[in-house]
């Protein structure tokens, strides 16, 4: 009779935290198996990353991974932070440095070829001869990736192949799976092969996972709130019986030097931000609607001139802090606009851009405090709409652009970000909409390069701390 322990972690997103109470239950729980004679393994399923925290920002994730190589994770697969948040080249090196295997096939280079990063499948032998066999796939965002230059393929596409070529190799068969609960309830049905689907990217817990079938689903929910457990008791090679149970990681006991790392963490992010200088700014840029010289007034002609567009539209929740004059830092953007999101520009008939601004102006009161979550957003409402290049009548109901009213069969395009195109409330955009996204820059990143171009450092000003 054989006892094995897998623990897993999904959707960490950089709560860095979490992480030391994280670590201390890994090495608690690896001691108890020793003793217990249980083979213990550690598996993560996708977005450990996330660069809405600062450490994370200035090392590219390399930080992320220098914690996982320390916890000696047996093997690991990408979510859409790690595939979508970071550019080609930095994808492909993210892992070099990594001390487990990223597993993955549904992510190809746009030569056909699997990156140099991932294995397809990988073979665990346990101490008795037990041979585990592991998947692993992500989330097929297909209108995004190849932005990016990446291929990738749906689920459909690759795994029944992947089954049929391992599972007569292994005696059980493992999932990652960053695809989300609903796709994974349905591959434990189709795919009754598979023994076990550890699960992510919807943020969904279950406590003690799902028995569909023989298939066990697990899943920890989100952000390092939980750790995952699934215990195998395996007998002759053959899986006997499955349970799965998860920790509520705030029961874990905090130790005294917890928040000194943790505040370490934070303050080696914002020191390694705060050495590269960006701009000289000449006046403060608030970050209300308001005034003189407000933030989102200079970041609504950022996107039109990254995007060669006389119009713009963009959310006051957006922007978090104000922008103090004189030098400002990569940490100064990064605090006051951490978020996931990318440009898009979108064209549309003078008929179908009226009635996208007759979305905006009825949901404009509804969204001006609407807690909006999700979707790249990291701030805490989703805030006024401001528009650049384009006014509205309410009482005419006319919509004039650049001070003429629309031709309803001419086109217009204006400059917005692709957060808008997946929350519900523009439906247009989505509809009928030539949008197109704008890849890697995010919102922030934009913002840096165009302020770095109209207010340019000093003369003796160079890559130091202001």
């Amino acid at each position: 009779m054989e006892q094995l322990h897998i623990i897993h972690t999904n959707d960490l997103h950089s709560h860095f935290e979490n992480f030391p109470r994280i670590a201390r239950y890994i090495k608690q729980q690896r001691l108890l198996d020793q003793q217990q004679q249980r083979q213990t393994f550690l598996f993560d399923i996708g977005d450990a990353s996330d660069r809405v925290h600062p450490l994370t920002e200035a090392t590219m994730a390399q930080a992320n991974i220098e914690w996982m190589n320390q916890q000696h994770y047996d093997a690991a697969t990408i979510g859409n932070s790690e595939g979508l948040y970071y550019n080609h080249s930095i994808l492909e090196h993210m892992y070099d440095h990594a001390n487990f295997p990223i597993i993955l096939d549904n992510l190809y280079e746009k030569n056909g070829n699997l990156p140099a990063f991932v294995q397809q499948s990988k073979i665990f032998t346990t101490k008795v001869g037990t041979k585990i066999g592991l998947l692993g796939l992500t989330a097929p965002y297909m209108l995004t990736y190849p932005l990016l230059d990446w291929n990738i393929k749906l689920v459909q596409d690759v795994l029944p192949a992947l089954i049929n070529k391992l599972r007569p190799q292994v005696d059980i068969l493992i999932l990652l799976s960053h695809l989300g609960i609903n796709t994974d309830r349905y591959l434990c049905q189709k795919y009754p092969q598979l023994d076990l689907i550890i699960g992510g990217h919807s943020h969904h817990l279950l406590p003690k996972g799902e028995l569909h079938a023989t298939t066990l689903l697990t899943a920890a929910q989100k952000y390092g709130h939980y750790i995952g457990n699934i215990y195998l008791t395996v007998n002759n090679h053959q899986v006997q019986s499955t349970t799965a149970h998860t920790i509520e990681t705030t029961t874990i006991p905090e130790q005294v030097e917890d928040k000194q790392i943790i505040a370490n963490y934070q303050n080696q992010g914002e020191n390694l931000l705060k050495s590269r200088l960006v701009a000289h700014l000449p006046y403060q840029l608030d970050a209300s609607s308001t005034g003189a010289h407000p933030a989102i007034n200079t970041a609504l002609k950022a996107i039109e001139w990254a995007t060669n567009t006389p119009a713009a539209m963009l959310s006051t929740g957006l922007f978090l802090t104000d922008l103090a004059a004189g030098v400002i830092t990569e940490n100064d953007l990064h605090q006051q606009l951490p978020h996931a999101i990318h440009l898009m520009k979108t064209t549309l008939s003078g008929r179908e851009f009226w009635r996208l601004m007759m979305e905006v102006t009825k949901n404009r009161n509804f969204l001006r405090n609407f807690p909006q979550k999700g979707m790249g957003f990291r701030g805490k409402i989703f805030g006024d709409l401001v528009l650049d290049g384009v006014a509205v009548n309410e009482a005419t109901r006319q919509v004039f652009y650049q001070g003429q009213e629309l031709i309803p069969d001419k086109e217009y395009s204006i400059a917005l970000l692709d957060h808008y195109l997946f929350i519900p409330f523009f439906p247009t955009l989505q509809i009928v909409g030539d949008n197109q996204l704008i890849y890697p820059d995010f919102l922030r990143t934009t913002f840096a390069k165009y302020l770095a171009l109209k207010y340019p450092l000093k003369a003796g000003e160079k890559n130091g701390s202001k």
